[in-house]
């Protein structure tokens, strides 16, 4: 094995573009927890290479998220940010002023808008509270194509136990669970789980 293997792959960290770099900036500022730049980048390849056209971003922050989504979309391409924050979402709006893609930021807390929701996205980010995951698990199968693609950050979190547990029995998902090292993001060690709708 490479010595210093976490010191390592910190290094292999690929610098993110400057507007970015601000967003993070500004949400460290505001004690917003983000994604970090290589999660960031994973997100970005996934949506690339499942041609997401429509995407969903639960929890968007600052809009930090939504912009590393949208870099892995065509030109075309639509993201509904949800974020129950008002004064973040103010952000958000303003930080994806200019965005490659059509982006709307709906603000309300998961269980007043989800169901409101129209089908089908081809990829959700799941970044609420943790204690929510459960609740919003059933709406992102209801919400997915058939073979759409769930991102579920923070697993690694108490709170999205039940979550964690419920997405590993659950039939409607072919899942996995991995415990990463994220340098960038908060925390620098914690779990993402990838789950495909069936």
């Amino acid at each position: 094995m490479i010595p210093d293997l976490e010191g390592h792959f910190r290094r292999q960290t690929r610098p993110q573009r400057a507007e970015l770099t601000q967003v993070a900036i500004a949400a460290a500022a505001d004690g917003i927890p983000t994604i970090g730049p290589v999660l960031g980048n994973l997100l970005a390849l996934l949506a690339q290479f499942g041609g997401a056209r429509r995407v969903l971003d639960l929890g968007a922050g600052n809009g930090y998220s939504t912009l590393y989504l949208a870099d892995g979309m065509a030109g075309e391409g639509e993201i509904v940010a949800l974020e129950s924050d008002p004064r973040r979402a103010v952000a958000a709006r303003q930080n994806l002023v200019g965005c490659r893609v059509r982006t709307s930021v709906l603000i309300g807390a998961a269980q007043e808008v989800l169901p409101g929701l129209v089908a089908p996205f081809d990829l959700i980010l799941l970044d609420i509270d943790k204690a929510d995951y459960l609740y919003a698990l059933d709406h992102c199968a209801r919400l997915l194509r058939p073979g759409g693609l769930l991102v579920a950050d923070n697993t690694g979190f108490v709170d999205a136990e039940p979550f964690n547990a419920a997405l590993a029995a659950d039939q409607r998902f072919r899942s996995v669970n991995l415990l990463c090292l994220l340098p960038g993001h908060s925390p620098e060690q914690d779990g993402v789980a990838l789950a495909v709708r069936l």
